[in-house]
C-alpha cells in the first residue's frame, strides 16, 4: 500500500510547488506595476493622469543688441488706430443699360447718308442719319392734296355765304358747302399729324404746304445725348423699323455700370442703396461714387458668387465698358482699436505673427500676436498686445534675423 501512495504524493508536491510558482509571478507583476505607476490590468487607463502635466510652453526668444544696431531700429509705443469695416469685390465696368438707346427708323425705306460714327458724343435731336422713305413721300403727298382740298373749300364756302347774302341760293347749300369745308380742315390736321409722326417740324411742314413739293428725305435723329457705341449703318441699305441690328447704339455715359462678383459670405451684408466707392486700374487711385441698385437673387453654383450691380456716377466720361474695377463698401461703423504699424509684425515660417518687444531699448523679446484687419499702413492687434507697450515698428525683420543667427544679420 505504501507503494501505491507514493506516485499521489509526487503529484501533490508537484501541484503545490506549480501554485507557488505561479503566485510569485503574479506578485512580480503587479511589484512592477506598481513602480512604473501603470494602471492595473482590470482598470481602463485614466486620462485625467496625462492631462494634469503641464502645457507645452513656446520657448522664450530674445535677443540683445548693440547701441550701433538699436539706432537704426525705430521703436514706438502700441496705441490705437481707425479701421474702416468694409468688404470688397472685383468686376468690370459696363454700359448703364438703362440708358442704351438703340436708334431704328421708324419707317422702311434705304439709307442716304450718316452723320456720326463710333465714339463720336451726340447731343439730343442731333441727326444720325437720313432714308428715302416712301411712306414719308406718301404722308407728304396726302398733306398738300389735303391743304388743296380745304384751299377749295374756303373759296366755294365765302363764295356760296356771299350769294346766299345777296338772296340768293339756299341755305342747305351754304350748310353743305360749310361741313364739306370742316372736313378738309380735319383731313389737313390729320395729314400734318402724320407727318409729323416722322419728325418734321411745323416749319418743315409749313414749307412743304407752302411749296407744294413731296418730301421722301426721312431724318433720324438721336433721341439723347451720349456717345455712339455701335454703328451698322451705311448709305443704301435698307432698314427696317425693329430689324436687328439697329443703325446705331447710343449711350448716356453720365452713369455707367460696375458688374461685381461677391463671395457667397458676404452676401448678407450688401443690399441695393447701399454706397460704393470704385477704382479702375487706368486712373489709379481716383474713386468713383455710385451706389448699389441690384444684388442678386441667385449665387453661381459653379463659382459660388453673387452678382451685384452697382451705378457709377461718371461726369467727366472718363469710364469705358470692359475696364477691370474694384468697388468698396463699408458695412459698418469705423472700429477703433489696437494697432501697430504694418513693418512691426513679423509673419513667422508657420504663418503665424509676432512683434518684437522692449522695455530698455537693448533686450528684445519675441511675442506672437493675433491680426485683424489692414488699413493705411496699419494692422489692428486682436491678440498680445497692450497699449503703451514698446515695439520695433522698423526693423522688426533685422531683430528677428539678428535672434535667429541669419545670415546678413551683422553690424
Amino acid at each position: 500500500m505504501s507503494e501505491s501512495r507514493q506516485p499521489h504524493l509526487v503529484r501533490r508536491m508537484i501541484d503545490g510547488r506549480r501554485l507557488v510558482g505561479a503566485a510569485a509571478i503574479v506578485i512580480v507583476g503587479l511589484g512592477a506595476l506598481w513602480w512604473l505607476d501603470l494602471p492595473p490590468f482590470s482598470a481602463p487607463a485614466q486620462k485625467e493622469n496625462r492631462s494634469r502635466r503641464a502645457d507645452i510652453q513656446r520657448t522664450k526668444v530674445e535677443v540683445a543688441l548693440s547701441e550701433k544696431q538699436v539706432a537704426g531700429l525705430k521703436i514706438a509705443a502700441v496705441g490705437q488706430a481707425r479701421f474702416e469695416r468694409t468688404r470688397s469685390a472685383v468686376g468690370n465696368i459696363d454700359f448703364n443699360q438703362n440708358m442704351l438707346v438703340q436708334v431704328f427708323t421708324p419707317n422702311q425705306g434705304r439709307i442716304i447718308a450718316t452723320f456720326a460714327n463710333v465714339g463720336d458724343r451726340v447731343e439730343k435731336g442731333q441727326v444720325l442719319f437720313t432714308v428715302d422713305s416712301p411712306d414719308l413721300l406718301t404722308a407728304t403727298s396726302n398733306l398738300i392734296q389735303a391743304a388743296g382740298v380745304l384751299v377749295l373749300q374756303n373759296a366755294n364756302l365765302k363764295r356760296l355765304t356771299e350769294t346766299f347774302r345777296g338772296g340768293g341760293g339756299a341755305q342747305k347749300d351754304v350748310d353743305q358747302v360749310r361741313s364739306d369745308q370742316q372736313t378738309a380742315e380735319g383731313n389737313l390736321r390729320a395729314a400734318r399729324n402724320t407727318v409729323r409722326i416722322f419728325g418734321k417740324t411745323e416749319e418743315e411742314i409749313d414749307q412743304i404746304v407752302q411749296e407744294r413739293k413731296a418730301d421722301s428725305v426721312l431724318i433720324v435723329r438721336s433721341p439723347i445725348s451720349g456717345i455712339v457705341t455701335q454703328r451698322t449703318a451705311a448709305p443704301g441699305l435698307l432698314v427696317q423699323p425693329g430689324n436687328a441690328p439697329a443703325p446705331f447704339t447710343v449711350a448716356d455715359t453720365s452713369t455707367m455700370w460696375m458688374l461685381a462678383n461677391v463671395i457667397e459670405a458676404d452676401a448678407p451684408l450688401l443690399r441695393a442703396g447701399q454706397d460704393v466707392e470704385v477704382r479702375v486700374t487706368a486712373y489709379g487711385d481716383r474713386q468713383f461714387a455710385g451706389v448699389i441698385t441690384v444684388v442678386g437673387a441667385q449665387v453661381d453654383p459653379a463659382t459660388r458668387r453673387l452678382l451685384v450691380r452697382s451705378e457709377i456716377r461718371d461726369p467727366d466720361r472718363l469710364l469705358r465698358a470692359g475696364m477691370f474695377a474694384t468697388f468698396t463698401i463699408r458695412i459698418a461703423a469705423p472700429l477703433q482699436d489696437i494697432a501697430v504699424p504694418s513693418a512691426a509684425v513679423v509673419r513667422e515660417g508657420d504663418g503665424s505673427m509676432s512683434v518684437w518687444l522692449t522695455t530698455d531699448r537693448r533686450r528684445f523679446e519675441k511675442r506672437s500676436v493675433r491680426t485683424g484687419v489692414q488699413q493705411g499702413g496699419m494692422t489692428q492687434i486682436t491678440e498680445g498686445l497692450q497699449p503703451g507697450e514698446l515695439v520695433v515698428t522698423d526693423g522688426a525683420i533685422f531683430v528677428s534675423n539678428k535672434a535667429f543667427g541669419v545670415a546678413g544679420a551683422s553690424d
